[in-house]
Protein backbone atom coordinates (compact mmCIF):
# COMPACT_ATOMS: atom_id res chain seq x y z
CA UNK A 1 0.00 0.00 0.00
CA UNK A 2 1.45 3.63 -0.86
CA UNK A 3 1.56 6.56 1.36
CA UNK A 4 -1.13 9.07 0.80
CA UNK A 5 0.59 12.84 -0.54
CA UNK A 6 -1.19 14.91 2.04
CA UNK A 7 -2.73 17.94 0.82
CA UNK A 8 -3.33 21.41 2.16
CA UNK A 9 -5.23 21.38 5.82
CA UNK A 10 -8.82 22.59 4.91
CA UNK A 11 -12.22 22.33 6.18
CA UNK A 12 -13.98 22.73 3.23
CA UNK A 13 -12.99 21.23 0.12
CA UNK A 14 -16.03 23.05 -1.99
CA UNK A 15 -13.76 26.38 -1.78
CA UNK A 16 -9.97 25.17 -2.31
CA UNK A 17 -11.52 23.47 -5.38
CA UNK A 18 -10.78 27.58 -6.51
CA UNK A 19 -7.89 29.41 -7.56
CA UNK A 20 -6.60 29.54 -4.72
CA UNK A 21 -6.34 25.91 -2.30
CA UNK A 22 -3.78 27.48 0.09
CA UNK A 23 -6.63 30.38 0.80
CA UNK A 24 -8.68 27.72 2.04
CA UNK A 25 -5.87 26.16 3.91
CA UNK A 26 -5.39 30.05 5.56
CA UNK A 27 -8.74 30.13 6.13
CA UNK A 28 -9.31 26.92 8.08
CA UNK A 29 -5.98 28.04 10.26
CA UNK A 30 -7.60 31.49 11.01
CA UNK A 31 -11.25 29.80 11.95
CA UNK A 32 -8.91 27.11 14.60
CA UNK A 33 -6.32 30.35 15.43
CA UNK A 34 -9.22 32.41 16.41
CA UNK A 35 -11.22 30.74 18.08
CA UNK A 36 -8.27 29.26 20.50
CA UNK A 37 -7.44 33.23 20.85
CA UNK A 38 -10.65 33.53 22.29
CA UNK A 39 -10.78 30.18 24.86
CA UNK A 40 -7.46 31.22 25.68
CA UNK A 41 -8.20 34.59 26.54
CA UNK A 42 -11.51 33.59 28.58
CA UNK A 43 -9.50 31.07 30.47
CA UNK A 44 -6.20 33.23 31.75
CA UNK A 45 -8.94 36.06 32.41
CA UNK A 46 -10.50 33.15 34.35
CA UNK A 47 -7.64 32.84 36.12
CA UNK A 48 -6.51 36.43 36.77
CA UNK A 49 -10.07 36.48 38.88
CA UNK A 50 -12.94 37.80 36.54
CA UNK A 51 -15.29 35.76 34.32
CA UNK A 52 -15.26 37.83 30.83
CA UNK A 53 -16.23 37.13 27.51
CA UNK A 54 -13.86 37.42 24.91
CA UNK A 55 -14.69 40.57 23.44
CA UNK A 56 -14.60 41.76 27.32
CA UNK A 57 -11.09 40.82 27.57
CA UNK A 58 -10.27 42.94 24.47
CA UNK A 59 -12.15 46.01 25.55
CA UNK A 60 -10.96 46.30 28.69
CA UNK A 61 -6.73 45.87 27.69
CA UNK A 62 -7.77 47.98 25.10
CA UNK A 63 -9.04 50.83 27.60
CA UNK A 64 -5.98 50.28 30.19
CA UNK A 65 -3.49 50.87 26.68
CA UNK A 66 -1.59 53.75 27.66
CA UNK A 67 -3.44 54.31 30.94
CA UNK A 68 -5.61 57.13 29.18
CA UNK A 69 -9.17 57.50 28.75
CA UNK A 70 -10.22 56.12 25.26
CA UNK A 71 -13.38 57.17 23.63
CA UNK A 72 -16.13 54.42 22.77
CA UNK A 73 -15.87 55.14 19.36
CA UNK A 74 -12.22 54.42 19.42
CA UNK A 75 -12.65 51.44 20.57
CA UNK A 76 -14.77 50.49 18.20
CA UNK A 77 -12.41 51.17 15.45
CA UNK A 78 -9.39 49.97 17.18
CA UNK A 79 -11.10 46.76 17.59
CA UNK A 80 -12.67 47.12 14.55
CA UNK A 81 -16.41 45.75 15.69
CA UNK A 82 -18.95 47.33 13.58
CA UNK A 83 -21.67 46.29 16.22
CA UNK A 84 -21.92 49.42 18.89
CA UNK A 85 -24.11 47.20 21.34
CA UNK A 86 -21.70 44.80 21.17
CA UNK A 87 -18.55 47.31 22.74
CA UNK A 88 -21.53 49.50 24.98
CA UNK A 89 -22.44 45.67 26.10
CA UNK A 90 -18.84 44.78 27.20
CA UNK A 91 -18.75 48.37 28.72
CA UNK A 92 -21.24 47.70 31.02
CA UNK A 93 -20.53 44.76 31.99
CA UNK A 94 -16.90 45.77 32.91
CA UNK A 95 -18.37 48.65 34.91
CA UNK A 96 -20.44 46.57 36.53
CA UNK A 97 -17.44 44.51 37.29
CA UNK A 98 -15.90 47.57 39.00
CA UNK A 99 -12.94 47.18 36.00
CA UNK A 100 -14.01 50.30 34.01
CA UNK A 101 -15.74 53.90 35.16
CA UNK A 102 -17.56 55.70 32.21
CA UNK A 103 -17.71 59.31 32.04
CA UNK A 104 -19.01 62.00 29.68
CA UNK A 105 -16.53 64.26 28.25
CA UNK A 106 -18.19 66.91 26.49
CA UNK A 107 -20.29 64.95 24.26
CA UNK A 108 -18.30 61.94 24.20
CA UNK A 109 -17.96 58.76 26.46
CA UNK A 110 -15.10 57.77 27.39
CA UNK A 111 -13.82 54.90 29.70
CA UNK A 112 -11.14 54.12 32.00
CA UNK A 113 -9.65 51.38 33.62
CA UNK A 114 -10.03 51.74 37.52
CA UNK A 115 -7.64 50.36 40.22
CA UNK A 116 -9.29 47.15 39.72
CA UNK A 117 -8.87 46.96 36.07
CA UNK A 118 -5.40 47.90 36.34
CA UNK A 119 -4.78 44.92 38.79
CA UNK A 120 -6.91 42.50 36.76
CA UNK A 121 -4.53 43.37 33.53
CA UNK A 122 -1.45 42.98 35.45
CA UNK A 123 -2.49 39.93 36.89
CA UNK A 124 -3.02 38.43 33.09
CA UNK A 125 -0.49 40.15 31.76
CA UNK A 126 1.74 37.90 34.44
CA UNK A 127 0.12 34.73 33.70
CA UNK A 128 0.12 35.27 30.15
CA UNK A 129 3.91 35.03 30.37
CA UNK A 130 3.87 32.15 32.64
CA UNK A 131 2.14 30.08 30.66
CA UNK A 132 2.03 31.48 27.42
CA UNK A 133 4.86 33.47 26.36
CA UNK A 134 7.65 30.71 26.80
CA UNK A 135 5.64 28.40 24.14
CA UNK A 136 5.76 31.10 21.49
CA UNK A 137 9.00 32.30 21.94
CA UNK A 138 10.23 28.74 21.79
CA UNK A 139 9.16 28.03 18.23
CA UNK A 140 8.87 31.87 16.88
CA UNK A 141 11.28 34.55 17.09
CA UNK A 142 10.10 38.25 17.72
CA UNK A 143 10.74 38.53 14.04
CA UNK A 144 8.65 36.38 12.77
CA UNK A 145 5.68 37.22 15.16
CA UNK A 146 5.92 40.65 14.21
CA UNK A 147 5.85 39.32 10.37
CA UNK A 148 3.32 37.06 11.12
CA UNK A 149 1.21 40.19 13.03
CA UNK A 150 1.96 42.59 9.59
CA UNK A 151 0.63 39.72 7.09
CA UNK A 152 -2.62 39.06 9.29
CA UNK A 153 -3.24 43.18 9.35
CA UNK A 154 -2.96 43.07 5.71
CA UNK A 155 -5.05 39.80 5.11
CA UNK A 156 -7.82 42.21 7.71
CA UNK A 157 -7.87 44.49 4.81
CA UNK A 158 -8.72 42.11 2.32
CA UNK A 159 -11.41 40.44 3.56
CA UNK A 160 -13.13 44.28 5.22
CA UNK A 161 -12.83 45.07 1.11
CA UNK A 162 -14.24 41.84 0.24
CA UNK A 163 -16.79 41.74 2.71
CA UNK A 164 -17.81 45.42 1.46
CA UNK A 165 -17.56 44.50 -1.62
CA UNK A 166 -19.73 41.36 -1.33
CA UNK A 167 -22.51 43.33 0.30
CA UNK A 168 -23.15 45.44 -2.96
CA UNK A 169 -24.05 42.40 -4.46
Amino acid sequence: MSAIEPGPIISSAHLADGASPALSELEFSLTLAANAYQKWIVRCAAAAGQQLAPLEVLVLHSVRHRDRPKRFMDLMLVLHVEDAHLVNYAVRKLSRAGLVETRKVGKEKVIEATPAGIAFCDAYRAIREKVLVGDVKSSLSEETLSQMAEALRMLSGDYSQAARAAATL
